[in-house]
């Protein structure tokens, strides 16, 4: 299979125990446990003690082919229990959501019933390694449905309406502790995702009069090669200044804000710019921006490379995806640090640097040390 699965440590949400029962809170704190709606995904927690308390939580995208459903499910309950004995201890049970809108003009049942095989292939993966799936949903936006009955009564129910947003105990808690739920899984994905149309066309001409000149000087001389580099370096300070200069809106649309910053960059400079960071060197030097005021520019246009990352040039975009990455995951932001970091690896699955932060990611390791790292890397520059 070619797709990520994300595993996460334990989330502490607020000092205050916040109790869910049944499956409509269920149901209605997925997003707040994880900071996104998670469409088109399977996502296990993990739960711990009698008193079922929250553990570790991974996720999968569903998989189009009901081919690879035995797989899948087979991985993530693995992927559940190997996280969760990594920070401490094995799950006792889990909650299984299977999460996907209905296709236009169908019905939340219908699509419910479609997935029903893969709850039960689920089941019985997670109940192979003695982790027992207390209850399983199936999970909307606005609706859910639960797969789990009483013994004895038929299975299934009608699927419900979710709490209204922001009205339940867990939407209080996660207000109180400061947690934000940053959109849909799919629309964080779609920041990162190449444009098309007239620009795109426009992009790969760029990409091709770039490359002619630029990549014969990247395998040049030594000399040659550190020249390329700072001319790397100075283009995206340009770059940078220029989109400091143009301010994020305090409350933008995010795809409105995206559109402005597209309209920040050349396509001369953007394929410069994309094709300077495959250099190794180019590529770690860029992520010397990770903190400070420096951070949120920096990472707007890395989003915004990664958009212009178009046709036979899509597998270049590992490279400001990783940078992306990178600076969400430095201040703080792992839920976006996650899906460009899975998107990268989704393109270029042996990815050394993407794959590492991903995994320390992942794992909570605290990426001040690689910020030290790269402090330094950027002083020796400067100095040279």
């Amino acid at each position: 299979m070619t797709q990520h699965s994300e595993s996460i440590a334990p989330l502490t949400v607020t000092d205050n125990q916040v109790t869910l029962s049944g499956p409509a809170d269920l149901a209605d704190a997925l997003p707040y446990l994880l900071g996104y709606h998670p469409d088109d995904s399977i996502v296990l927690l993990g739960l711990h003690g009698a008193q079922g308390k929250l553990g570790g939580r991974v996720r999968l995208g569903i998989p189009a082919d009901r081919e690879n459903w035995p797989e899948a499910a087979r991985q993530l309950a693995a992927c559940l229990v190997e996280s969760s004995a990594a920070h401490g201890a094995r799950p006792d049970a889990a909650v299984l959501y299977l999460c996907q809108d209905p296709p236009e003009g169908g019905v939340p049942r219908e699509t419910a019933e479609r997935l029903r095989p893969l709850a039960q292939l689920l089941r019985t993966a997670c109940g192979e390694l003695e982790v027992p799936v207390c209850e399983a949903l199936y999970v909307t936006q606005e609706r859910f449905l639960s797969y789990s009955a009483p013994e004895g009564q038929p299975e299934g129910e009608e699927v419900s309406a979710l709490p209204r947003e922001g009205s339940s105990p867990m939407a209080a808690a996660a207000a109180f502790a400061g947690v934000q739920v940053r959109g849909s899984l799919r629309e964080l994905r779609a920041r990162l995702t190449p444009l098309d149309g007239r620009v795109a066309v426009q992009q790969e001409r760029g990409f091709d009069e770039v490359v002619a000149v630029l990549a014969p000087r990247m395998v040049g001389s030594r000399g040659e090669q550190e020249l390329v580099r700072d001319e790397m370096m100075a283009l995206t300070e340009r770059l940078l200044d220029r989109f400091q200069r143009v301010p994020a809106p305090r409350a933008p649309e995010p795809a409105a804000a995206d559109a402005r910053d597209d309209a920040l960059l050349t396509s001369t400079e953007a394929a410069s710019l994309i094709v300077g960071l495959q250099d190794r060197m180019v590529r770690d030097l860029a992520a010397g921006w990770m903190e400070g005021p420096n951070a949120p520019v920096a990472l707007r246009l890395w989003r915004a490379l990664a958009r212009r990352c178009v046709g036979t040039f899509e597998y270049h975009g590992a490279a400001p995806l990783t940078l992306a990455g990178w600076v969400s995951w430095s201040t703080g932001d792992d839920v976006s640090a996650r899906v460009a970091l899975a998107r990268a690896l989704e393109l270029d699955p042996e990815y050394v640097f993407a794959r590492l932060l991903y995994q320390a990611c992942n794992e909570e390791v605290d990426p001040e040390p690689l910020r030290a790292s790269l402090r330094r890397q950027w002083s020796a520059h400067r100095l040279r």
